[in-house]
């Protein structure tokens, strides 16, 4: 939910108070919603096990990471995705990820037009390779390719789900993961 139309920068937006969850825009201060629920932090902890895992086992150069962690797209605009996975470590600072994640996923919580809009074409714009909306009212997994040939599919939860920035090596079935 949009807070203002007040642009603010980088800098007035880390001078936010600490318990505040927002995130910024191009300049506009979002609010998030609440605490996620327990469905919730369940997917993202298991989702982001298993692509933990799966870089371990293979010895990959990737890092994933959960929220809150902090995604520096533009110099106007941070985000907190559910999880990010970022395999040029240049971008990893000790505070943020600077530029775009190879790879995001984002859970609905209570505001999915700005899943399916708003960060669809933020992250499609900012050089995102692959982003997942997880929906778990819906059990439904949307996958967007974002390479030469742009490609979107949905799964749901019992279909074992190719990650394309692994070349379809690791695949992902929520529902396994989540018994």
């Amino acid at each position: 939910m949009q807070a203002e139309n007040l642009k603010l920068t980088i800098e007035e937006f880390y001078a936010i108070p600490g318990d505040t969850r927002a995130e910024l825009i191009h300049g506009i201060l979002y609010d998030m919603a609440p605490s996620p629920s327990t469905v919730h932090q369940e997917l993202s902890m298991n989702i982001s096990m298993e692509i933990f895992s799966y870089i371990k086992k293979n010895n990959g150069q990737c890092k994933v990471f959960s929220a809150p962690y902090d995604v520096q797209l533009f110099d106007d605009t941070i985000v907190i995705p559910d999880i990010s996975v970022i395999c040029d470590k240049s971008k990893i600072t000790s505070k943020r990820c600077v530029g775009a994640p190879d790879w995001i996923i984002e859970i609905v919580s209570n505001n999915a037009m700005n899943d399916y809009i708003t960060k669809l074409n933020l992250y499609q714009s900012c050089g995102v390779r692959e982003y997942w909306i997880v929906d778990p009212k819906k059990k439904i997994v949307t996958v967007f390719n974002f390479g030469e040939n742009f490609d979107t599919d949905k799964y749901d939860f019992c279909d074992t789900i190719p990650v394309g920035i692994f070349g379809g090596n690791l695949k992902i079935n929520i529902d396994e993961l989540m018994k």
